[in-house]
C-alpha cells in the first residue's frame, strides 16, 4: 500500500493548552522583566501584570518614592507600544487630557487635536494632585475607550490602560478620588516600603546607575507589541472557569454588601473584575483553570477602593484591608 499522504489543508489548528503555555511563558518573561526595575515590589508586579491581562485599569497608592512611576514607565518600555504621561496638577483643565479644536488660520477651519489620552498606556501620576472636574475627564475615555470632541466619538488606541498613581488621601494637597472614578479602576494597589533586604539590594544597584535616584529602565527588553497584548488577553478571558468557581467569586462581591463593619458594598462591576482577575492570574502562573485561590489573591486589590467602612470601625483604627481580610475568611471557598 502506498505511503498516504497529507492532507492538503496546510497548517493545522492551533492548539489551545500551546497557546496558554506560550501566554504563560511571555507573561513570566514580562515579569522578569520588570523586577529588575523595580526590587522588593514582586506582588504589586503581579498584580499590574493581571490588569494588564484582564484589560483593567489601576490606580497605584504610596507615599512618594517607592517606585509607583517607575513601575509604570518600565512597563511601557517593555511594551512596544504608545505611552502618554500626564502631570496632574491643581490647574490641570479636562481638555489637558482629553484634547480640544484649534482653529488653524491657514485653513480657516476648527481641527481637532488630540491630547495624551489617545495612546495605549496613560500614566496618570498623581491624579489626586487635581480637581475631580479634572479627574472626570478620564471617566469617559475609562469606561467607553473612546473621548467625545466636538460632537464626535474618537476611540482611542487599542490595548488601553490607564495607570494612575496617587499619594495618600491625608497628604496635604490632594483631592479624593469621585466614587465613579474609583469604580473605573479595576485594582487598587498598595506599595509599602521594601524588606531590609531587598532596600540594601535597592540601595545598591541605584548608586551604581548613572541616574541620582532611580535605577535605569532602558536595559529593558521590549516583549510586547499592540496585538500581543490584545492576543493574551483573548487567552486570559477564555480561560476555563467552573460555575463553582464563578459563584464563589460573586458570593464575595454580594457578602460585602451585608457584611458588618462595612457601611457600602461593592457592585457588579466589582464581581466582574473578580472573575477577569482571576483568569488573568490563573494564565500568569500557567494554569489551564481558575482556582478559588485565584480569586482570593485578587479580591483585596478589586474590592479595597469599591466599599466604605462604617464610622464606628473607622473610629476603632480597623483599615479596609483588615475587614475585607475577615470577610474572605469567612466566606467558604469551593473544593475542586
Amino acid at each position: 500500500m502506498s505511503e498516504q499522504t497529507p492532507e492538503p489543508s496546510a497548517t493545522p489548528p492551533a492548539n489551545p493548552a500551546a497557546q496558554r503555555q506560550r501566554a504563560s511563558q511571555l507573561a513570566q518573561a514580562l515579569r522578569h522583566e520588570l523586577q529588575k526595575a523595580l526590587i522588593g515590589q514582586a506582588g504589586v508586579i503581579d498584580d499590574v501584570l493581571t490588569a494588564l491581562l484582564a484589560g483593567g485599569h489601576i490606580l497605584v497608592e504610596g507615599v512618594p518614592g517607592l517606585g509607583k512611576t517607575l513601575l509604570v514607565r518600565a512597563l511601557a518600555r517593555c511594551f512596544d507600544g504608545a505611552f502618554a504621561r500626564i502631570q496632574f496638577t491643581p490647574d490641570l483643565m479636562p481638555s489637558d487630557v482629553t484634547g480640544h479644536a484649534v482653529y488653524d488660520l491657514a485653513s480657516e477651519q476648527f481641527k481637532l487635536r488630540k491630547g495624551p489620552a489617545f495612546t495605549n498606556l496613560l500614566l496618570a501620576d498623581e491624579i489626586n494632585r487635581a480637581p475631580a472636574k479634572t479627574q472626570a475627564a478620564l471617566l469617559e475615555v475609562m469606561q467607553e475607550r473612546q473621548v467625545t470632541l466636538e460632537g464626535r466619538a474618537l476611540p482611542v488606541p487599542q490595548p488601553f490602560m490607564v495607570l494612575a498613581t496617587q499619594n495618600p488621601i491625608e497628604q496635604e494637597g490632594t483631592y479624593p478620588l469621585p466614587e465613579a472614578e474609583l469604580d473605573r479602576f479595576m485594582l487598587k494597589l498598595r506599595m509599602d516600603y521594601p524588606q531590609e533586604a531587598e532596600e540594601q539590594t535597592l540601595v545598591s544597584q541605584v548608586t551604581r546607575s548613572a541616574r541620582s535616584d532611580m535605577l535605569e529602565v532602558a536595559p529593558l527588553r521590549p516583549l510586547l507589541k499592540d496585538k500581543d497584548v490584545l492576543a493574551l488577553q483573548k487567552i486570559a478571558a477564555d480561560l476555563a472557569i467552573d460555575d463553582q468557581v464563578l459563584d464563589y467569586a460573586v458570593r464575595i462581591a454580594r457578602t460585602t454588601r451585608s457584611w458588618p463593619g462595612l457601611a457600602l458594598g461593592a457592585g457588579p462591576r466589582a464581581s466582574i473584575a473578580l472573575v477577569r482577575c482571576a483568569r488573568a492570574r490563573a494564565l500568569l502562573r500557567g494554569g489551564d483553570f481558575v482556582l478559588p485561590d485565584d480569586v482570593k489573591a485578587c479580591a483585596l486589590a478589586v474590592l479595597r477602593h469599591r466599599v466604605r467602612l462604617s464610622p464606628e470601625l473607622d473610629i476603632e483604627g480597623l483599615s479596609v484591608d483588615q475587614v475585607l481580610q475577615q470577610l474572605l475568611d469567612q466566606v467558604p471557598a469551593p473544593r475542586l
